[in-house]
């Protein structure tokens, strides 16, 4: 039937992903295989007997005709973009966040880059994403009972991904290969559809290579240094390849981060090869590209030692016929030459525009990178508000703000549309999802029990005892030093009277997993639950473990404050918050990265020192929580909640972003 092979061509396209009524009619269709499939629809096609006989309901059958027709609508929906920007910009990135169906992220890069992809379908701006397919997802976190992480390998499965095989003119996927040293190391192509936006996917773990080369892919940020060498330029080299094999002609290069830099080497040997010298092939490249630092301390930087670059640079004089060493010169910091070929010094020089992504963050690479450039801007990140609003609260959007809220979510005078929100709706909302975050946590330590041989007293730490009732503070993100995640456990007995007060206690969810390699922070999480499991905290710790991009809609959503309390100025800008602030979830955090620019002392809380976050809960946050009407309403606490929305989704979306890296950055390449 004509609508079945529609709802094919929708869920391969990841615009399902943000938009609810697609997700709420394969819930109707199948409430247990949508569980089953952790809200996976390409799952439903591998299953289509358990549901095709339902899909026969005439009012079944209108409802996913609808759903064909708007996703037709919108992927057919012009804009001015389009009529201006002929060519699209090539965004490139080691990570992608789109959906946990697709495990090619670790954390905040990898959804703020896919949160630019959504945002660039949304406006209808061209743009073509490229990163990598990897066969290994990153890491699964498993707490053991003393408290220490253990890492646990998840393959991606292809059949159960929104992916697609790019095939060549005959028919046959689509393959092709780039020099690595003196090897030619061949790559298929995959595509994922994202909205509009195509995001093609390297993956090298493919049988005309040796086992050696067939690892490039493997997984995210490999720890041995050759081999990340080698998926640099395999990412680099390969976009490059593969945008002319597919007759992509670009307006321009956005690199994310220096890992897919070489992306900009290889398009000045291009240049060198149609005739240029090097240091007019430099300043063609450099004309239309931007690189984006996310990085606030040089020691995170990718720098290699100069033999293994000349060894994996054999190609460029060997097959090119070019000298590599004024390329490779390109890479040598000026301040600690001999440290080796830094990648980021590199991008630097080879890209016209080089930005920070917070306001205070450019201070920051300024500090480091100012010798080398002095005119570093910046773009506060934003996130995707159809991707991180919570459906009870996208409800009262489109109640009280009107129908076409989403399209004007950018306009600072929708926002104060909010102050006529009811308050009882809006606490009622936001009460629905803290259930359902507590209910989803709950679900997560049922799953463990029922694997048999758990400790109680596990159990009890990743949340068996958490109430929808309780003021609920959480901190999610990565685990590391930085971080601070014990921040809050300094003064312990101090935090204790704070969390078991009988008649107003407070309950803290933490999430987030330390990178393999990241011994201090596994010994920060090990710390937290240790805690956690004492019981004279009586449950009103946990920590969840395997903190992914589903669980992380929940306590974005569910939460009542959200807590961060990075180094300053480490925190180059942060997204999570953001995320919790567009569902009414109140900021706590100190003023570094985006909060300082967004807190307005109206909003949220601001702090430096763990007194003084302690001080602000015992006499500002518990009380404002626990403050309740005769209808069990807290009034100030809803106040509060509204002020942090308005303030927030118009200025702190991908939408605000993606304009200003447009008008900025895009509209002046070439």
């Amino acid at each position: 039937m004509d609508v079945l092979k529609g709802l094919e061509e929708l869920v391969y396209n990841l615009w399902w992903s943000w938009t609810p009524e697609v997700k709420s009619f394969f819930e109707l269709l199948d409430p247990i295989l949508w569980k089953e499939s952790e809200e996976n629809p390409i799952v439903f096609l591998h299953n289509r007997d358990k549901w095709e006989d339902k899909l026969k309901n005439p009012k079944m059958q209108a409802r996913a005709a609808y759903l064909v027709s708007k996703f037709k609508s919108y992927m057919k929906k012009h804009s001015r973009y389009m009529d201006e920007y002929k060519k699209p910009v090539v965004f490139l990135c080691a990570e992608y966040g789109l959906h946990h169906s697709l495990l090619i992220y670790a954390g905040g890069l990898g959804f703020l880059a896919g949160d630019i992809l959504k945002e660039a379908s949304d406006l209808g701006f061209p743009m073509v994403g490229i990163g990598f397919m990897y066969p290994q997802g990153y890491v699964k976190q498993r707490i053991k009972s003393d408290g220490w992480q253990e890492d646990l390998t998840q393959m991606n499965q292809k059949e159960r991904m929104p992916v697609q095989k790019v095939l060549d003119e005959e028919g046959n996927w689509l393959k092709m290969y780039v020099y690595v040293g003196e090897e030619k190391v061949y790559f298929g192509l995959w595509k994922v559809q994202v909205g509009k936006v195509p995001l093609y996917l390297i993956d090298t773990n493919i049988e005309e290579n040796s086992p050696w080369n067939r690892e490039i892919s493997s997984q995210l940020y490999v720890p041995d240094r050759e081999l990340r060498l080698k998926q640099q330029i395999v990412l680099g080299f390969g976009a490059h390849l593969l945008l002319k094999k597919l007759g992509i002609q670009w307006m321009g290069f956005h690199v994310n981060e220096d890992y897919p830099a070489f992306v900009l080497l290889a398009d000045v040997i291009h240049n060198m090869k149609q005739g240029l010298d090097l240091q007019s092939a430099i300043e063609k490249t450099k004309s239309y590209s931007l690189f984006t630092t996310h990085t606030p301390i040089s020691s995170a930087v990718n720098i290699y030692p100069f033999h293994m670059v000349e060894r994996q640079f054999l190609f460029v004089k060997e097959i090119l016929g070019l000298d590599p060493s004024k390329l490779l010169e390109l890479g040598v910091n000026p301040n600690n030459p001999s440290e080796g070929f830094n990648t980021t010094v590199m991008a630097m020089r080879i890209s016209k525009y080089v930005n920070a992504v917070s306001r205070k963050h450019r201070d920051t690479v300024k500090s480091m990178w100012g010798f080398i450039r002095d005119d570093v801007d910046y773009v506060t990140n934003g996130v995707h508000v159809s991707t991180w609003l919570s459906k009870p609260i996208r409800e009262l959007f489109k109640k009280y703000l009107g129908e076409d809220w989403y399209d004007l979510h950018d306009h600072l005078s929708l926002w104060e549309l909010v102050d006529s929100l009811p308050d009882e709706e809006l606490w009622r909302a936001h009460v629905e999802n803290k259930i359902s975050m507590i209910n989803h946590i709950r679900e997560r330590v049922r799953d463990r029990w029922s694997e048999g041989n758990a400790d109680p007293n596990v159990l009890i730490a990743q949340g068996l005892f958490l109430d929808p009732d309780v003021l609920t503070i959480c901190f999610a993100r990565r685990m590391t030093s930085y971080k601070r995640p014990t921040l809050v456990l300094e003064d312990i007995e101090r935090l204790k009277r704070i969390l078991t007060n009988i008649e107003r206690p407070v309950q803290i969810i933490f999430a987030g997993k330390a990178h393999p390699a990241d011994v201090e922070g596994k010994k920060l999480i090990q710390q937290i639950f240790i805690v956690a499991k004492d019981p004279s905290f009586k449950g009103r710790i946990a920590f969840v473990e395997d903190y992914d991009e589903a669980l992380a809609h929940y306590l974005v959503s569910g939460s009542d404050v959200w807590l961060n309390n990075p180094q300053p100025p480490l925190e180059a800008s942060g997204t999570s918050g953001m995320k919790a602030s567009i569902n009414g979830v109140i900021h706590l955090s100190v003023l570094d990265g985006w909060w300082a620019e967004g807190y307005n002392s109206n909003n949220g809380w601001s702090f430096e020192t763990p007194q003084e976050l302690y001080n602000l809960l015992e006499t500002q946050i518990v009380p404002l929580y626990y403050d309740r009407d005769e209808r069990n309403i807290p009034r100030g606490w809803v106040k509060m909640m509204k002020e942090a929305i308005k303030s927030v989704v118009p200025v702190f979306s991908s939408r605000r972003m993606l304009k200003e890296y447009i008008d900025k950055f895009y509209s002046k390449m070439g």
